[in-house]
């Protein structure tokens, strides 16, 4: 389901039996106010980790572990992947975060299981049974049912979701018990397909865009049947551009450590993939870095719409062409020509 639980903090928790382990080589506690053990001073790190997220981690988790890992300052992720559900994660460090509504953005795609027979209050398997039926779908009625729900589709969201009601939580006024009822939002299917089935359950690889809920998708589904369902199982296998092949997961981040994490760090722009690029002078790349507009030349620039700025290979800028200018929207320091003073 949506809500995750809180991450509990243990830093400077006490265990019980604290008093009966020694803290010193003399079997001494050290004295109090004694400055403690310096900690690793933390990274300027730039770039995108793409996680490979397991089943029970919370997304807020999984941003903490990647930003250890690397000993990064700052750290963010681009779209919450529920506890019960694993795969892609894309997550941000230092510089990236600016990219992260271009990731959000992008294209979803995810393999689900849906269990026949019992829809829940929060459609997903966590919930509690809402509706039920002795009915289950054959291959061949899920798959000529599924065209309904691709294209431009209007759908309910689960009740238990991050949507703000008068600025309230839709998951927490459910978990109140207070009466949720959420409108009908347009959003994007484009490829539904069975992959396996069996009467009890049927997986299906979907392919959709930003806002799309796979619950809610399970929920109307089984509802159309007439025999009811929930997601049991839930794969996000890309988001945007990153898929499965650029993942990494926590075990060998941990063990490579700050220093040997490298490899699994991609580059800031590749989230701009989808976004033209156009290369700037030295000068063009300063006006971009003060916040001001250039005047794009050549007959490659684009001349309307989304691009980013590099100079000497570096990403300098993102934003919008307007009558042949640059507009800068957000600008970057990642080193380089365009970030020295003239």
């Amino acid at each position: 389901m949506i809500n995750e639980p809180t991450v509990e903090r243990t830093e400077g928790v006490v265990p019980p039996n604290a008093a009966e382990r020694p803290t010193s080589a003399e079997g001494r506690r050290p004295p109090r106010g004694a400055p403690r053990p310096d900690r690793p001073k933390r990274r300027d790190v730039n770039g995108w980790v793409i996680l490979d997220k397991g089943v029970g981690m919370t997304s807020t988790h999984a941003v903490a572990v990647v930003k250890r890992a690397f000993n990064a300052k700052k750290a963010g992720h681009a779209g919450t992947l529920d506890p019960l559900a694993s795969g892609i994660l894309p997550i941000a460090l230092g510089e990236a975060t600016k990219t992260v509504p271009f990731v959000m953005d992008g294209r979803k795609a995810y393999v689900f299981t849906v269990t026949w027979g019992i829809e829940t209050d929060t459609d997903d398997a966590e919930g509690r049974p809402v509706a039920t039926s002795d009915a289950r779908p054959t291959r061949e009625a899920v798959e000529a049912a599924l065209p309904t729900f691709i294209g431009a589709i209007e759908q309910v969201p689960p009740r238990y979701s991050a949507i703000k009601i008068a600025g309230e939580r839709a998951y927490d006024l459910a978990r109140d018990g207070e009466e949720v009822v959420l409108v009908a939002r347009p959003v994007q299917i484009d490829h539904l397909a069975v992959v396996e089935h069996s009467p009890e359950r049927t997986v299906i690889e979907a392919a959709c865009g930003k806002g799309t809920y796979v619950r809610a998708l399970a929920r109307d589904l089984g509802r159309l049947l007439g025999c009811h369902g929930h997601v049991s199982a839930l794969r996000r296998t890309r988001v945007g551009p990153f898929t499965v092949a650029d993942s990494c997961q926590v075990a060998a981040l941990e063990a490579a450590g700050p220093d040997g994490n490298a490899a699994a760090l991609h580059p800031v722009e590749t989230a701009l993939d989808a976004v033209p690029s156009v290369p700037v002078s030295r000068d063009m790349a300063l006006r971009l870095m003060r916040g001001q507009p250039v005047i794009l030349r050549g007959r490659d620039a684009p001349v309307e719409g989304k691009a980013f700025a590099t100079c000497g290979g570096i990403l300098v800028a993102v934003g919008d062409v307007e009558r042949g200018e640059l507009v800068p929207h957000r600008v970057f320091h990642l080193g380089g020509t365009a970030n020295r003073p003239a």
